[in-house]
């Protein structure tokens, strides 16, 4: 388990891991299983039918953290995986994702993956994913997220999702359904360079009485880079929805930002707004002035965007 610089490089950003995991822990490389650990409250085994593991979190579980981070180093290597997570009532847990990929070859290395969560009565999830790509081979380097979460009465979800950099074509896929009282918060950061793409179609679903959900997108698209997204709030009770999508565009990036709303109650309070635009000038004279060249002070304030 992280015989390498470069695994040991990987897990680091993607995962803040320094040496073996704390806890449950499932760490992925090339396909294959590169180290394992249950504990007494969560359990995680390889699935029997399809790539991809179950994750069974035992009712009344606080204060656990499973870790489940994703790492490819073979230029050419495509994977599909499916990973379900079945959490008790009356949990409060942390499940850490993510994927990194180092390709220094000439093919195509991709990592698709499909995570569906079942959340209990009651419990508490928070669920961080950051996708990280490096190495200087021509091979792309692709990722392809689709995460599935149903909520039961009272549950909430806060969901953390970053792309760092590297990732040349991404396509996420998110849809969240919440029963009555539950609550879902995504947060999303974004960052294309070069000529990198990146859609990102996300759907949440206001079900139940006094559900709740949130939308906070924040993406930059520098060079020659594209992004779509697609965020939408659907309010079938009566319930509260807010999307919100702020972008910064550069060089000769594209960006499209397409929120909507649907309301299919008349207690559903339901509220979207999207804004793009570019580095303000002042924001960059204040910081020269300070002694930062432009370059370091647009660095400066990209990073606070996406922080």
């Amino acid at each position: 388990m992280m015989d390498t610089e470069i695994d040991r490089s990987l897990l680091e950003k993607i995962a803040d891991l320094i040496g073996k995991p704390v806890g449950a822990f499932n760490i992925r490389k090339d396909s294959g299983c590169d180290g394992r650990q249950s504990t007494e409250h969560i359990e995680i085994t390889s699935k029997e039918d399809k790539p991809g593991i179950d994750i069974r979190v035992k009712p009344g579980t606080v204060g656990e953290t499973c870790y489940i981070p994703v790492i490819i180093t073979k230029s050419g290597l495509q994977e599909m995986v499916y990973n379900d997570f079945f959490i008790g009532e009356g949990c409060d847990v942390n499940i850490v994702a993510g994927c990194g990929i180092h390709n220094c070859g000439g093919e195509e290395s991709r990592h698709d993956g499909v995570h569906t969560f079942y959340v209990g009565r009651g419990s508490r999830v928070r669920y961080t994913e950051k996708h990280y790509g490096e190495g200087d081979g021509t091979g792309s380097r692709v990722m392809n997220p689709e995460t599935v979460v149903y909520l039961e009465e009272g549950a909430s979800i806060q969901m953390e999702t970053v792309q760092i950099r590297g990732i040349d074509s991404t396509k996420r896929t998110t849809k969240i359904v919440c029963g009555k009282g539950a609550e879902a918060v995504v947060t999303e950061r974004l960052l294309t360079h070069g000529t990198q793409t990146a859609e990102s179609d996300m759907e949440i679903v206001l079900n139940g009485e006094d559900s709740k959900g949130r939308v906070i997108s924040r993406s930059v698209a520098q060079d020659r880079s594209e992004q779509v997204f697609y965020p939408r709030m659907v309010g079938s009770a009566p319930c509260f929805g807010h999307v919100q999508c702020d972008s910064i565009i550069m060089g000769e990036a594209k960006i499209k930002s397409i929120p909507a709303i649907t309301a299919n109650c008349t207690e559903a309070q339901l509220v979207h707004e999207a804004a793009i635009g570019k580095i303000a000038g002042d924001q960059l004279l204040k910081l020269e002035t300070l002694g930062l060249t432009e370059e370091e002070a647009e660095d400066c304030i990209l990073k606070g965007f996406l922080a």
